[in-house]
Order: structure tokens, then sequence, then C-alpha cells
């Protein structure tokens, strides 16, 4: 699926481009690829001109939202599907999404981006075959490729999330020249999917699952098994399970978790927010 190559709006870009209208200046300078860049744009009454493209005023913007160019108007970066999924702007530039409402990336205290490149590095992807189990935005992909990793193949289930890459700058495109086809990206279920990897043909494991009440599978002795079984010996594995309220929940999800992996034969810690795995 091709990248979006437009612009894309938030509030305050808006507010950046009226501002230098109301001033008179002609010109601004602002961000249309969510911080990742600055570039020169035009300002009139009538509208204003990116890149030698016009695109007319937006009567109005929502907050908290991403807004992309559909050849008719900026509309919210959105789609239904099993349910609401959303790419939502932080204040580190690189967005996290949500799904019916619920954030599904860490972004108070630290980009999102950031977040995924201290957990890669935990892998050390360089020279390595990774698997990426569950795709997301592509932040642990993009940190492998950064890293060096030699090959990431990537699964993802949702085709509203990889819709919403298309959109995102700081998704990794796999077909890019500058990525040199180390990125296979594929729409599947890696609880089925994984059982056609041949053993012990990957070196790092990234395991992103949503949460346990919507995808058990992927924290089930089954899928570690499998787990073990395509990685090689020494092979490393980190593991996102977040930090539920064990007081609300009842569970502590993090040590089941450990003790599923050392079952199908990994040593385990306790690292950041999930867990940190060798095979044996």
């Amino acid at each position: 699926m091709p990248h979006y190559a437009g612009p894309l709006l938030t509030r305050p870009v808006l507010d950046t481009l009226r501002a230098a209208l109301k001033k008179g200046a002609g010109h601004a300078q602002a961000s249309f690829d969510l911080g990742r860049s600055e570039e020169p744009v035009d300002v009139g009454g009538d509208g204003w001109r990116w890149r030698g493209q016009a695109f007319p005023w937006p009567e109005k913007l929502r907050d908290r939202a991403i807004h992309y160019w559909d050849g008719e108007a900026f509309a919210v970066a959105s789609r239904f599907g099993s349910g609401l999924y959303k790419l939502v702007p932080t204040d580190w530039g690189a967005p996290t999404f949500e799904i019916d409402g619920i954030k599904m990336l860490p972004s108070a205290q630290l980009s999102p981006f950031e977040d995924a490149r201290r957990k890669v590095a935990l892998v050390e992807p360089r020279g390595k075959r990774v698997l990426d189990t569950c795709g997301g935005l592509g932040y642990f992909a993009a940190c492998c490729l950064e890293a060096g990793a030699a090959s990431i193949h990537s699964f993802e289930k949702s085709s509203e999330v990889l819709w919403l890459r298309t959109l995102n700058p700081w998704s990794p495109d796999p077909d890019a020249a500058e990525n040199g086809g180390r990125l296979q990206l594929r729409q599947g279920d890696v609880s089925r999917e994984i059982e056609g990897i041949a053993d012990a043909s990957v070196d790092a494991l990234l395991h992103d699952p949503p949460r346990f009440g919507i995808a058990g599978e992927l924290y089930s002795q089954a899928f570690y098994d499998q787990l073990a079984r395509v990685l090689r010996k020494g092979g490393r594995l980190f593991h996102y399970t977040g930090t539920p309220n064990r007081l609300t929940s009842g569970r502590d999800v993090p040590r089941e978790v450990a003790a599923r992996l050392q079952k199908a034969g990994f040593a385990t810690q306790l690292v950041l927010d999930g867990v940190f795995a060798t095979r044996r």
C-alpha cells in the first residue's frame, strides 16, 4: 500500500499558518510531517501553498487529531473497522494510535518512537534476522532498520492499522529505497503465520501484542512454544506486557508471561514494561 505524500495538519500547525497570515507575513515555516522536518509555505487570504500545491483554509480542525488531504478536504486520520482506529498526535512528533479511544502506545512521559528504540536496543538487532510479531505503527521495525538489522519480518493483523501506517511519516515504508528491502511487512495473524516460519531461523524477537483481554492467544503457552521453536539458541526476545494494576486486575501479567516463557525454554527477567528473555 503506497505511503501518503501530502501534508498533515494538526491544530498547532494551522495556528502557525493563521498567525503568519494575521501578521501579513505572507510566508511561514511549519512541519507538515509531524515534526520530522520543517518547510516553507506561502499563506494568503484564500488559502496556502505548499510544494507548489494550493490548499484552502480548513473551516475547523479537531483537537487531538491528525488531518490529511483526501483530494477535496482535510479529513481526520481515522477509519472504522472492528472499532474506530485513529492516529493521534503527541507532544513528541511521532504519533500514537487509539482503538475506540484506548491508547495503544505510551506517550505521556516519552516519545512512542523513543520508547520503541530503548526496547529494540535490548535485542541488539544489528546484523540479525528479526521477527516483529505485531507490527502496529512500525516503530519497532523502524528502530531495527536504524540499528542495522539484516532483515525484519513483520506481521500486522489489522487492515486499519496498516492504513494508518501509510499516513504516518514515522512508520517505515517497506518499499522505500533507503530500506534496501530489509523490511518485509505482511498482513496476517502471527498466531497462525508463525507455523510457517522455519525452526531456529530468527535471531531476535520483538513481541508487542494487544492487551490480554483482546488477544489472549498471543500470551498462550502454545504461542510461546512457537516463539522458542523459531528463535535460535541464545537469541533474544522482548515481550511488551504493560503494567496492569494488580489490585484492580487481580493478575500479575508480567510474571505470568515470564513463567510461560521459562516453560517454553527461555531465561527471563522483568525489564521496562515487559519481559526480556534469552533462548536457552
